[in-house]
């Protein structure tokens, strides 16, 4: 599963296109946001918390993703192509989480397991930050660079859309995320992705001792 890059076209991304990334992600997000206007569009779900559906389950997939980008990473180096791929979730995995905490920190929704109003926003203390979702935004973060890099070859690489299209049904059959919360943050993890995807020189890999950078692999 390699691919040939243009060494440099990505690296140093302008500014005017890194403003339209932004820009990009403002406009889904608001356009979730005024979804969640919608009648009936965000509403609550019957909980269902067993089996596959169980927070136990989320939390072996949300880990285990972790566990693989990182172990991935650090096996491999970016001096494979795999591997840089590997290093570009990590950028694009970091990145997510903390646009979505800012995001949550913002928006200030309560979650439908603390009020049946899905249009209760802005409430700026510990309880309420359900926009997006953070997990979602992990999962399709992680999986996006790897469908950019290896799908057009490989088109079942699409099936890792698998991974963020069940947690965000977890989410809300948990009563943990209304319905645009799930998709702002599928739409946010698939905006930082891309964003990582497209440089070819990942920023976690820059600060990272050589043996490292190299791949643990290289040292057996």
């Amino acid at each position: 599963m390699q691919r040939q890059r243009h060494a440099g076209s990505a690296g140093n991304t302008a500014p005017s296109t890194m403003r339209s990334h932004v820009v990009r992600l403002l406009t889904v997000v608001a356009c979730a946001w005024c979804a969640s206007a919608t009648a009936d569009f965000d509403h609550r779900v019957a909980i269902d918390d067993s089996g596959i559906w169980s927070r136990t389950t989320q939390n072996i997939v949300r880990y285990g993703a972790v566990a693989v980008t990182l172990g991935g990473a650090l096996w491999l180096g970016g001096e494979d192509p795999l591997g840089r791929t590997f290093w570009q979730s990590v950028d694009s995995m970091v990145a997510g989480q903390v646009v979505s905490e800012i995001a949550k920190r913002g928006f200030g929704r309560r979650r439908p397991s603390q009020t049946d109003d899905p249009h209760d926003w802005f409430n700026h203390d510990s309880c309420c930050r359900s926009f997006p979702s953070g997990e979602v935004t992990l999962q399709a973060s992680v999986v996006t660079p790897f469908i950019v890099n290896y799908a057009a070859e490989n088109p079942w690489v699409w099936a890792l859309e698998a991974l963020p299209a069940y947690d965000a049904i977890a989410r809300v059959k948990s009563g943990a995320h209304w319905q645009t919360d799930v998709l702002a943050g599928w739409a946010l993890g698939t905006a930082v992705g891309y964003w990582s995807a497209k440089r070819d020189q990942p920023l976690f890999l820059q600060v990272m001792p050589h043996g490292i950078a190299a791949g643990v692999r290289m040292q057996f």
